[in-house]
């Protein structure tokens, strides 16, 4: 597996602990989007891109985040403690760590991981420095890079609905 590009968006101004979100391109030919680049208390780290869980509603059988004290479809009432069947190991207090979101792409080897974080931290560090540069234009940080992806497949003659 080789990376071949890696599109580093900046966000914010260094107060939030997001400093980027991510696209990936492997062997030029699959993409990941919304890798997220955050500052953590160890220094920074990648989150891949997750999805939030669900479970059904008893009653309708409408899908509902964990969180969701109600149903979106008919408004019963959700088990408290629906989200006891979602925990994961435990933490350092011993107390069973529930788990509200799941990994869509992720590495399956520490190696990977590992490899895949240190090309992105460098190419973090080349965008900030390029960032320094009189005349640099910052990207959108909202990990959306939907505009450019219908710009880039509409057919021509044909313009965006905004």
């Amino acid at each position: 597996m080789h990376l071949t590009e890696i599109r580093i968006n900046l966000c914010g101004d260094g107060s939030s602990r997001l400093r980027a979100f991510c696209s990936l391109t492997i062997d030029d030919t699959f993409v990941i989007h919304d890798v997220k680049l955050i500052d953590g208390p160890d220094g920074l780290f990648l989150a891949m891109p997750s999805r939030k869980l669900c479970d059904r509603c008893d009653r309708c059988g409408d899908k509902n985040h964990l969180r969701s004290r109600y149903c979106n479809h008919c408004g019963s009432r959700l088990n408290e403690n629906r989200y006891l069947r979602f925990q994961n190991g435990n933490s350092s207090n011993h107390q069973p760590r529930v788990k509200l979101h799941a990994d869509i792409a992720h590495p399956i080897n520490a190696h990977c991981r590992q490899e895949i974080h240190a090309q992105v931290v460098e190419a973090f560090q080349r965008e900030l420095e390029r960032s320094k540069q009189p005349g640099y234009v910052a990207q959108r940080c909202d990990g959306d890079d939907s505009d450019f992806y219908f710009d880039t497949l509409r057919p021509t003659g044909t313009t965006a609905a905004h």
